[in-house]
């Protein structure tokens, strides 16, 4: 527990000691991996208003107020509401209310293992702001919008991948700060590679969506699996797994964008390694592997939405077979519900401007790839009963790499 007398004198408006006569009060932080407000204000006895900090573009547009994590210290027993504020952003140049709305009530955790979902909170459109309470059970706790994944947990799952025989973890590049940019392959090394599907797969190109990560992980551990499924697929086929594409984004608590603003699932129609060192290292992975001789027969980013799960293909309808198979097959199991057909992309998300292609769009214009998008929702989930936590995720991997397997 960290001293209280001192909470208020440090600096860079990462620990806020509140009601600071009352030396009982709790404590809110976010100086730590991922952690993510701007400011907090006291607006009566254990009642807070939090401002979410949010993220720009480079052009200072497109602002995503969609990630908030922080800690409460001094607690235990007592019930405390809070607010999140300053919610409204903008979506490829359209102003919206922000995507923190009614149906997006953060997780708690006293551990950082189990996230607990808090269940009940008011929304106001006029705001728009969200408002919730918490009976804290704990001297520490920690509120997330979702449950975090940070780059010390995928260091930690790395290194368990690492004592697999079936798997390998190689850096391909660094990002705007100097983190590594991994690639990891799967496959059964004993097996003839002659005639093996070959699968490509990212995630997490954007920092607050960590259920894509949560999804990844559970891909990766059935892949290299003792499960007889697992092993059909390591003999016939190669994963080549792009796990952690924004790694400063997730160490720092941002949103969508790299340092310098750019948006790492935009920007794949346009060149700029020193802005984007990020997508330099990934797209050249991919054309490395392609003018090497080798095939893509399936190319899949994994993201998250608030409301939307879909499935959407390249603008090119010679995939549509392969993208109705895969998409059917995920979505009859457990983990997934449709919230539309499955369906091809538009050629880029904004006509007439550069920097506005995603992987997708980028890949099928400058390698014909059969790349997709699959975007999973981050609110109740019709099948689940629930919001996504993170079991459900890991269990999602698992159901994803077999729709996969099945439909090509």
């Amino acid at each position: 527990m960290m001293d209280r007398r001192n909470v208020l004198k440090m600096a860079g408006g990462f620990v806020i000691g509140l009601h600071a006569s009352d030396p009982l009060a709790p404590v809110l932080s976010w100086d730590f991996e991922a952690g993510s407000l701007v400011k907090v204000e006291t607006i009566g006895t254990d009642r807070f208003r939090c401002h979410v900090k949010g993220q720009t573009d480079q052009d200072g547009r497109n602002r995503q107020a969609s990630w908030y994590y922080f800690r409460v210290d001094g607690a235990k027993g007592r019930t405390l509401t809070f607010e999140m504020v300053d919610l409204a952003g903008e979506y490829n140049y359209r102003p919206n209310s922000g995507s923190i709305t009614r149906g997006t009530l953060p997780f708690f955790s006293i551990d950082r293992r189990t996230w607990i979902p808090i269940d009940k909170g008011e929304y106001d459109e006029r705001g728009p702001s969200l408002r919730y309470q918490v009976r804290v059970p704990s001297s520490r706790i920690w509120i997330a919008h979702v449950p975090p994944y940070t780059t010390a947990d995928f260091r930690k799952f790395s290194g368990e991948l690492a004592r697999s025989r079936s798997a390998g973890i190689e850096t391909i590049g660094r990002s705007v700060e100097g983190r590594t940019i991994p690639l990891i392959t799967i496959t059964d090394q004993s097996a003839p590679s002659q005639n093996k599907k070959v699968i490509w797969l990212m995630f997490r190109q954007h920092a607050w969506e960590a259920g894509s990560s949560w999804t990844g992980e559970g891909l990766m551990r059935f892949a290299v699996s003792d499960d007889p499924r697992a092993q059909e697929i390591r003999r016939a086929a190669v994963l080549k797994i792009l796990p952690l594409n924004d790694p400063d984004g997730v160490a720092n608590g941002t949103v969508r964008f790299n340092r310098y603003g750019y948006d790492l699932n935009r920007n794949w129609d346009v060149v700029e390694p020193e802005k984007m060192p990020e997508i330099t290292a990934e797209r050249q992975a991919i054309v490395s592997w392609v003018n090497a001789g080798h095939p893509v027969d399936f190319f899949l980013t994994l993201h998250n939405d608030e409301d939307n799960e879909y499935l959407a293909g390249p603008p090119d309808s010679q995939w549509l077979p392969l993208l109705h198979r895969v998409w059917n097959a995920w979505a009859a199991g457990t983990t997934v519900a449709p919230t539309e057909d499955a369906r091809l992309t538009e050629a880029t998300t904004t006509e007439g401007k550069p920097g506005r292609m995603n992987v997708v769009q980028g890949l099928s214009r400058d390698l014909r790839l059969p790349a997709f998008e699959i975007e999973m929702r981050i609110t109740k989930h019709p099948k689940l009963g629930h919001r996504p936590n993170v079991e459900d995720r890991l269990l999602a991997g698992k159901e994803l790499l077999l729709a996969i397997w099945k439909g090509l």
